[in-house]
């Protein structure tokens, strides 16, 4: 008689090896939505530089609305400041709703007078951004 199938060793050893691609592929993965989360957040308030140079050059303190943005999205909740006199202000991004290594992590772009802008994070390196420097803020 010709019997069908698989046997239950073959099958535990296909469920153990999905386990083990499993335990490799998960941590991965869940390191990459996190790096796609915060360049997502940095993203969107860099989109923001623009009209926080042209509120600042009019002689008005910049707001998150005044520069075009809204205070919260689907990645960030932004913030706005600037003083006109030395023209100096920031745009800052809290992440939300993401995975936990960047959740609540504040992204800073900061605008000097003298040397431009710069983005500081106190997220790791490891997730924040080229150009964003990590153990800040």
């Amino acid at each position: 008689m010709h019997q069908k199938g698989f046997t239950l060793i073959e099958l535990l050893i296909v469920v153990a090896i999905i386990g083990i691609l499993a335990t490799i592929g998960l941590p991965i993965y869940t390191k990459h939505q996190a790096k796609a989360k915060f360049t997502a957040g940095l993203a969107e308030i860099s989109a923001l530089k623009a009209g926080f140079e042209d509120t600042l050059n009019q002689g008005t303190a910049p707001t998150v609305e005044l520069i075009g943005g809204q205070r919260s999205t689907a990645n960030c909740k932004i913030d706005a400041t600037g003083d006109v006199a030395t023209g100096v202000g920031t745009i800052t991004c809290e992440i939300l709703d993401a995975p936990a290594p960047v959740l609540g992590k504040i992204i800073t772009l900061t605008r000097d007078t003298k040397t431009g802008w710069s983005c500081i994070t106190n997220a790791e390196e490891q997730y924040a951004a080229k150009g964003c420097t990590a153990g800040g803020v």
